[in-house]
């Protein structure tokens, strides 16, 4: 008993590779060998592997068996050193596993994909914001960094990363150079919007000095403060404080208008707003608008400029980004259309 607690206790100590390439090497040698002593009840390889994979597993259906004292002693080396070293290989595969989940739950991964989003900064929006691109694109990938001791969300295409997202090397592990936006949210847990919009900015100055060709959006407390992202190249800007306030006055002198705004925002059900692509038979707004209208959809922006209506003869130039409202269906006919 010593010596096979000594045997088990160095093939527990034994590296992942040797230990695989071992297991494979046995099997394969006793599966030709038992073939080779016992022609007639093992005919053929697969039958001889068969019978040594039932050994090692334990599993032993019986529907084959060595006969010969030749055959029944490579059956012993089997037992002996098989059945411990594929046993310690399949603890090794779930303790593995095991790491992997603890790792994926404490954000200690990293991420060697591309074209994902990064989310920084867990908050009931970054919550709404995930469920909003899941239901744009199921497929999405997306990367959450915070510095919460346990992933607040984790799904198969959802990722986290424990860390300062101001930090170079919590933005490596999330491969922010090719990731294909960033969503900088302010951190709720402060008062400050000072201190909020300077954590923001100390953020933004890091991704954009890895990553400048990445598509940044930030949230910023207060528009003051827009001159200080200035330098940082940050592509777009979210006014939380602002857009609450203009939403309530809108809805106060306007009835009804906070549906219309909630319906643009929201994906879940009627029509919506669309980035369109460009088609190259479409050479001024008008080829554009009468095309994407015949289709059911309305061209209502290029990029922030929503006077289309007036700018229909203008030539449409080749770096437009045209916007239209419709319904998801619509939308999927013109894209593949086009």
């Amino acid at each position: 008993m010593i010596f096979f607690r000594k045997l088990f206790l160095k093939m527990i100590k034994i590296n992942n590779t040797v230990l695989i390439i071992s297991s494979m090497l046995l099997l394969s040698v006793s599966s030709m060998l038992v073939v080779l002593l016992e022609p007639e009840t093992f005919p053929n390889y697969f039958d001889g592997l068969w019978w040594a994979l039932t050994t090692v597993t334990t599993v032993g259906y019986g529907d084959y068996a060595p006969v010969t004292v030749e055959g029944r002693m490579v059956g012993i080396v089997l037992y002996i050193f098989g059945i411990g070293l594929i046993g310690v290989l399949i603890g090794k595969i779930v303790e593995a596993l095991s790491v992997f989940r603890k790792k994926r739950r404490e954000g200690d991964i990293v991420y060697k994909d591309k074209h994902h989003y990064i989310i920084i900064g867990w908050s009931q929006k970054a919550s709404y914001a995930v469920k909003e691109m899941l239901e744009t694109m199921e497929e999405v990938e997306i990367i959450v960094i915070d510095d919460l001791e346990i992933a607040p969300i984790l799904e198969e295409n959802i990722h986290y990363i424990r860390g300062n997202a101001s930090s170079m090397e919590t933005l490596q592990k999330a491969n922010v150079q090719e990731a294909k936006a960033v969503l900088i949210f302010a951190d709720d847990s402060m008062r400050d919007s000072q201190l909020i919009d300077g954590k923001t900015l100390l953020i933004a100055s890091t991704v954009e000095s890895m990553a400048p060709n990445v598509h940044t959006v930030v949230e910023v407390m207060e528009e003051n403060h827009i001159k200080n992202f200035e330098h940082a190249n940050v592509d777009e800007f979210i006014f939380s404080h602002e857009t609450i306030s203009s939403l309530a006055v809108r809805s106060a002198f306007t009835k009804g208008i906070s549906g219309v705004y909630g319906q643009l925002m929201r994906r879940s059900h009627g029509d919506d707003l669309f980035h369109i692509p460009l088609n190259n038979e479409w050479k001024t707004y008008r080829d554009a608008f009468d095309s994407l209208l015949q289709q059911g959809a309305t061209l209502i922006a290029d990029r922030q400029n929503l006077s289309i209506n007036r700018m229909l003869d203008d030539p449409l130039p080749s770096e437009a980004e045209l916007y239209v409202i419709c319904d998801k269906k619509t939308y999927r006919h013109i894209t593949e259309g086009n």
